[in-house]
This record gives C-alpha cells, structure tokens and sequence, in this order.
C-alpha cells in the first residue's frame, strides 16, 4: 500500500505491459468525457433548452445537473457490484458500451423533438440521465482498478492517471479542429464521445482480472464505506470535498460560454481550456514528490486555494475587460485556466490516492465510490442546479432589449464559496498518521 511517509517507496516497480494497458483505459476513460462536456452547457442552449423551471434555474441547468445526478445515483451501486457481485473490468465494458448508444440519442434530441408523448426536454432529461448512470461509475471502476493492480498508490498512480489528462486534451483539439467555432452548435462532440465510448467497451475485456473482494457473508461495502466517517478528519475532508465541487461545477457548466461570444469573445473555447489540461498533465507526474515534501493537508490547502484564486481571475479579468483593457484580462483569464491543473491534481488526484491509503483494502471499490458520489456526484449535481440560478440571476437587459451576461459578478459567487470551504478545511482537517 502506498505511504504518506518521505521514504522512498519499497514496492516492487511497475511492470511496462500493466502500465500501458492501465493508461490506454485512462486515456480513453477521459477523452470520452473530454469530447463533449465542455460543450454540453451551450449545445444545450442551441438546442432550444432555455425555458425557466420553477425553482430551479433553467431548463439547461438541470439537463446539465444530471451528469452529477447520475453519480449520486449510481455510483454507491456500482460500487457494490464491484466489491461483491461482478468483475470491475466486466462491469465497465456494460456501462460503456450500453453508453455509446445513450450518447448518439443524446445527439438527436432538441427541444421540438417528441417521441411517445414525451417533449424534447423530458425526452433529453431522461436520456441524459440514463447516460449518467451508466458512465458515472465508470470513473471510481477505473481508479479502483489501478490501484488494485499497482504496486505503490502514491508513487505509480500520477503516472497513470496523466494519460487521463492527455486523452482529453487531444479530444478537445480534434474537436475543435474538425468543428472549428461551431462545436458548442455540432451534435459531432457527441458522435467522437460515443465511438470512443465503444473502444473503451470492447477494451476493457482486455484488462488485468479484478473480481470482488467482500465475501457474500460480509456487510454490504457501501456500509462499510461509511464507516469511514468515524474517522474525524476523513469526514472533515469528506465533507468539504462536497461542499468544494459544488463551486466546481460552474467551471464545467459554463467557462466554454463565458470564454465565447457571450463573453471573452473567442471561438476556441475547447483549445483554450485544454491549457489547464496541460498543466494538469506537467504537474500529475510530480504530485509525489509534492506528497512527500508538503504533506497531505497542504497539498490538499494548495489545490482548493486554486480554485478560489481561477474564479477570482476570472472575474476580475472580465471586469477589465469591460474597461477596455487591452492584453491584461486576457492574461488573468489564461492564468486562471492554467490553475485548474493545480485545481485538479492537488484536490481530486490527491484526494484518490488519501482514499485508497485510509480505505481497507476489501472496500477499497466502495471508498473511491463515495469520495467520487460525493464530488462528481452529489456536489457536482447541487453545483450544477445551483449555476443554473446564479446564471439567471446575472442574466440581464439592456435598454436596446438585448441580453448580457454579469460574468464578473457571476464569478465572485464561486469564489467566496471555495474560500469559505479552505478555511473550514485548514482549521478542522488533520493530517492522517497511519502509515499504511
């Protein structure tokens, strides 16, 4: 098991035939997503899904809700499954092939469209959903099984879970080269994720053997997953985990269309935001060395501060904007991108590899399945609601009838939020001390 000590790990190396077999499933597990959810917010919008819904937001926002939906969902299920019933290999080639289909329909649908009496809206609702449920578990499926096989969850997993980060960097390049300013308007993203969705189907029969690891007689996994929350500061950093990916989801849900036309004014929103896939790709492979040197907590503390610090950028970046600086909001815009490499290797990848040092090793499915519930999925489910009422909220008319966007003050919201979670974190959250 990996160690939060500075020693250098005594684990036996990992072997080149698993690693490349466990990255190509990286790679693909993220190109997949990388393919179309940056676009997902204003293909919606063009898709004729603006009309507002009572008390929450808009029609946009709570399609969007449902990638996170699924999670809260599913997850914990799926979880189950791989800890006691089927092979985690087996039970990710269900979901993504099952899920390539989902996606192809998903492509179909606008709002004019009906089918057996269902509107456009209930119709993608429930698609939408539907693919959630399928591809959501698939993320905690992944990790649970690199880490099963990996000698060192510290030291191997960066180096892994980096081809992640380069499979949706290259997706997002092909998609804006092959629909060039058009792919927040183009059902392509969606075709790329779904052929995609089939390779990873059909490859996971190639993956090393991960059956269950409870026995029939044990309590259910998921139960014992929540066990974990007696531990003080594994529920502390459980719980701002949560509370952290609800701000999240308003990068998701709507830097492609602040960064476009409503916005910034560029037609490469996909490329642009590819740079915070860069960095994240620079600094994964070093998170050990970071580990080891800063410790859990601080990597933890660097992570969320980024986050406050993106939104900050971006919201003071837009207000230049406005007062017709020339190069400075752009710069502060780009640098906010970039942060969400830190973003995302100090929280979400450290945060994994937290999981699989403190989960006992026959619930280890089921402890990434609740950190992932309650960040891809609960948080990011609330946050994605929660966006579509702020973006209402600053949503405006001008005199001439025509409508803007608030981005600076839309921005600030998420920005005090994170701030709000570090601090909760820094005071509450100890550092673990089992070496493992």
């Amino acid at each position: 098991m990996a160690s939060t000590s500075s020693q250098p790990s005594s684990a036996p190396p990992l072997g080149l035939g698993l690693r490349l077999n466990l990255s190509v499933m990286m790679f693909l597990q993220f190109a997949i997503w990388g393919a179309w959810f940056i676009y997902w917010w204003p293909f919606l919008e063009h898709k004729g899904f603006k009309e507002p819904v009572l008390y929450f937001g808009n029609q946009t926002g709570l399609i969007f809700a449902n990638m996170a939906l699924g999670a809260v969902l599913s997850t914990m299920f799926a979880g189950f499954i791989a800890d006691r019933l089927m092979a985690s290999e087996k039970l990710m080639a269900i979901c993504h092939l099952l899920g390539a289909l989902l996606l192809i329909a998903m492509a179909k649908i606008d709002a004019t469209t009906e089918f057996m009496g269902l509107n456009g809206f209930t119709l993608m609702m429930t698609v939408s959903l539907g693919y959630a449920l399928l591809y959501n578990p698939t993320l905690s499926l992944a990790n649970s099984i690199a880490f099963t096989h990996i000698p060192d969850g510290q030291r191997d997993f960066p180096s892994i879970r980096v081809l992640g980060t380069i499979g949706w960097i290259v997706v997002g390049l092909v998609v804006d080269i092959i629909t060039p300013g058009k792919a927040s308007e183009s059902p392509v993203p969606l075709f790329v994720a779904a052929g995609l969705s089939v390779a990873l189907g059909l490859y996971s029969f190639t993956l090393p053997h991960t059956p269950p690891q409870s026995k029939a007689g044990d309590t259910i996994p998921f139960l014992k997953a929540l066990q974990l929350f007696k531990n003080y500061s594994f529920a502390v950093f459980f719980l701002v985990s949560f509370v952290i990916t609800i701000v999240l989801a308003f990068y998701f849900s709507n830097t492609s269309s602040f960064l476009g036309t409503g916005g910034m004014e560029s037609d490469r929103a996909s490329s642009l935001m590819a740079i915070g896939q860069g960095v994240e790709l620079v600094l994964l492979p070093f998170l050990p060395i970071f580990l080891r040197v800063f410790g859990m907590k601080m990597v933890l503390v660097m992570g969320m501060a980024a986050w406050g610090i993106r939104y900050l950028l971006f919201s003071q970046g837009f207000a230049l904007q406005q007062a017709s600086y020339d190069y400075l909001p752009w710069a502060m815009v780009i640098t906010g991108i970039a942060l969400h490499g830190v973003c995302f290797d100090f929280f979400f990848a450290a945060g994994f590899i937290h999981v699989d040092n403190e989960a006992p090793p026959e619930i280890r499915a089921s402890g990434q399945a609740l950190f992932s519930f309650l960040t891809y999925g609960l948080g990011m489910w609330l946050g994605g609601i929660f966006s579509g009422m702020i973006i209402e909220k600053y949503r405006t008319k001008t005199p001439d009838g025509s409508t803007v966007m608030l981005w600076n003050d839309f921005w600030l919201v998420p920005s005090i939020g994170v701030f709000i979670a570090l601090g909760v974190f820094i005071l509450l959250f100890r550092s673990p001390i089992k070496k493992r």
